[in-house]
């Protein structure tokens, strides 16, 4: 493990292995070097490239800098990318590429590819209904210091059954959870206010960009392909692929060559 310093000075920090062209893996709510995709997936993609994974802030071994913006997590990620030397291709899965995107957006050519997988954006009005309602629950109960509320507000937005919430609450898992519990606020605060699609910034995307959902997705979270769409027709440069077999919880190994292959492709 290795930190940088972002430009607020916040610790961000890191891992990398491989060699190559550099690339960032941005993880989702509740994802960190210890729990999500990025250590896998690393490995994977580590014989084409150099990857660097990282703890978002407030997360894992990095630091924390208040107030939360969402401009300050694109400057841990440019920071990541100024080590790296100054470009890099970028991954993010879930809220991380909703995060992704918007540092797509605003650090322009130093993000030269951009790879989304199931950013959850839904411009449905029940949709909008649902993350209004969740986040000022979320954000009451991280005022209150309800860190175990928040995540199970967090579980049942996603729609985890609540037998398996309850397992999950005797699990080591949890005690991890309740103490990244206020960086769900964070990743809301990703997705924007009311979570549409930000279909006229993403206009301003200049790197060539692969968006993805899973085909099983559809019959669960059937608003991640419409966003997937929304941004494909959005985003300039863009490519769609809807990766089969799959869902939100997609397998590093299938993920893994269609990433090698977008990013390779030049």
């Amino acid at each position: 493990m290795e930190k940088i310093t972002s430009k607020d000075g916040t610790q961000i920090a890191y891992e990398k292995v491989g060699n190559g062209p550099a690339v960032i893996l941005v993880e989702g709510a509740s994802g960190s070097r210890g729990f999500g995709f990025s250590e896998g997936m690393s490995k994977l993609l580590s014989p084409d490239f150099t990857v660097y994974w990282y703890d978002r802030r407030g997360r894992g071994d990095s630091t924390d800098t208040q107030p939360y913006s969402v401009d300050r997590e694109i400057e841990d990620i440019e920071a990541l990318i100024d080590k790296a030397g100054g470009a890099a291709y970028v991954y993010g899965i879930s809220s991380g590429a909703c995060l992704a995107l918007e540092a797509a957006i605003k650090l322009g050519d130093k993000i030269k590819k951009l790879a989304l997988y199931e950013a959850p954006y839904d411009s449905s009005e029940e949709g909008q209904k649902i993350w209004r309602e969740y986040t000022a629950n979320l954000e009451k109960a991280i005022a209150e210091n309800r860190r175990g509320d928040a995540v199970v507000l967090f579980m049942k937005l996603v729609l985890v059954p609540d037998e398996m919430i309850d397992g999950m609450k005797s699990s080591p898992m949890w005690s991890y959870m309740e103490s990244i519990a206020p960086t769900l606020v964070y990743d809301a605060q990703c997705m924007g206010e009311d979570r549409g699609a930000p279909v006229e910034r993403a206009k301003q995307v200049t790197a060539k960009t692969l968006i993805m959902d899973g085909s099983k997705s559809l019959e669960k979270y059937p608003f991640m392909s419409r966003s997937a769409e929304e941004l494909a027709k959005a985003i300039p440069n863009s490519e769609r692929k809807t990766v089969e077999g799959q869902g939100h919880d997609v397998s590093s190994e299938v993920l893994a060559p269609v990433l090698r292959d977008f990013f390779k492709d030049d």
